[in-house]
C-alpha cells in the first residue's frame, strides 16, 4: 500500500479543493485486488472550467509540474477523453487526471464512489464495477493480459463488493463480451 502514500498528495490537494474526483486504474486494481508495481495514479476528475485557477493552485510549482493553464483549459474543454498529467517534483509520482467530459461512466462512478481511507487520510475510490468494465476496455484496445490478470484478482478477492448482475449488463451494453468470456478462460 505504499503507492497510497504517494497518491495522497493529490487527492489531499484535491479534497481541500472540494473537487469530485474518483482513484481508478492500478490504484484501484490494487485495492481491490492484489499489489503489484505502479508509478502512477489515475483520476477521473469532474472539473469546469471556471475551476482550473482552483485546481492550477492547490499544486505549487516548486513541488509538482503543473501543466500550462491553457493545456488544462483544452483538455477541461473535451467532450471525450480529455487528459493531462502532473508530476510530484519530490519522488517523480506521476498523476494521470482525465476529465469526465460527457463520459457517461464516468459520471457513474463519481456518483457512486467508495471512501478509501488511510491513517487520517480520506481517498475516493472508482467502484469495482467500474474498474472492471474499463480495464476490458483497456484489454480490447491494446490486449495487455494485464489487465485480464488484475480483473480476475479483483473478482477473486472483492467479489463479496462486485454487483455481477449491473456489471454484465455494462459488459453487454459495451460490446465487450468476448473479453469479458477471456477473464473466465
Amino acid at each position: 500500500m505504499e503507492n497510497i502514500r504517494l497518491f495522497e498528495k493529490f487527492t489531499d490537494r484535491l479534497n481541500s479543493g472540494k473537487f469530485s474526483y474518483v482513484v481508478t486504474g492500478s490504484i484501484a486494481s490494487i485495492y481491490y485486488g492484489l499489489p503489484r508495481l505502479t508509478h502512477d495514479v489515475d483520476i477521473i476528475l469532474d472539473m469546469p472550467v471556471d475551476r482550473v485557477d482552483d485546481f492550477i493552485r492547490l499544486f505549487s510549482p516548486d513541488e509538482f509540474y503543473v501543466p500550462p493553464k491553457e493545456t488544462i483549459i483544452e483538455e477541461t474543454t473535451r467532450s471525450i477523453r480529455g487528459h493531462f498529467n502532473m508530476i510530484d517534483l519530490k519522488n517523480g509520482f506521476k498523476a494521470d487526471f482525465y476529465l469526465v467530459g460527457k463520459d457517461s461512466l464516468h459520471r457513474w462512478a463519481l456518483k457512486n464512489k467508495k471512501e478509501l481511507i488511510t491513517e487520517n487520510h480520506i481517498a475516493y475510490i472508482a467502484p469495482p464495477e467500474y474498474v472492471i468494465v474499463r480495464k476490458l476496455e483497456y484489454y480490447q484496445e491494446g490486449e495487455s493480459d494485464k489487465h485480464l490478470d488484475d480483473i480476475r484478482n479483483i473478482i477473486e478477492i472483492s467479489s463479496d463488493l462486485i454487483d455481477f448482475e449491473l456489471l454484465e449488463r455494462e459488459i453487454g451494453n459495451r460490446g465487450i463480451i468476448n473479453e469479458w468470456r477471456k477473464v473466465k478462460e
